[in-house]
């Protein structure tokens, strides 16, 4: 039923959450897992030696260690599991990433770090769950 799933996080409890369920699915399901860690650059712009270099190193060290121990969880699992981290805005490389990597299906917290609003879902999975052209599991 799914040979690849596509699972965005950024480290928040929904995306934790999601890393989960896709985890349980690849398992279940014998398919491997991709994950995607994006640096919102348009937040900051690009770097050209400034601070906001700084604060981009930062977000992207945080992000590999993040994709290292969600790599090493699913390793310890004996799922296949490889990983990205890119610039831009999460949804629209989400989306990328799940065509590149021919994902079955997308699994991504309702609302991430940048969203606090109880209940309410984030634009992030709002845009991913509106625009995918294949399944969006929420977590």
């Amino acid at each position: 039923m799914y040979d690849t799933i596509l699972v965005p996080t950024d480290g928040s409890d929904p995306a934790n959450r999601a890393v989960e369920h896709a985890l349980t699915i690849a398992d279940r399901y014998g398919a491997r897992v991709h994950a995607l860690y994006c640096v919102e650059t348009y937040r900051y712009g690009e770097p050209a030696l400034s601070s906001t270099e700084i604060v981009l190193d930062q977000l992207e060290d945080q992000g590999q260690a993040m994709l290292t121990e969600l790599g090493d969880r699913a390793d310890n699992a004996g799922i296949e599991c490889t990983w990205d981290i890119c610039h831009g805005r999460p949804w629209e490389k989400a989306l990328e990433a799940a065509d590149e990597v021919d994902a079955d299906l997308i699994v991504i917290g309702y609302q991430g770090r940048s969203h606090a609003r109880a209940g309410k879902i984030g634009s992030v999975a709002e845009r991913v769950v509106r625009t995918a052209d294949r399944p969006v599991l929420t977590a």
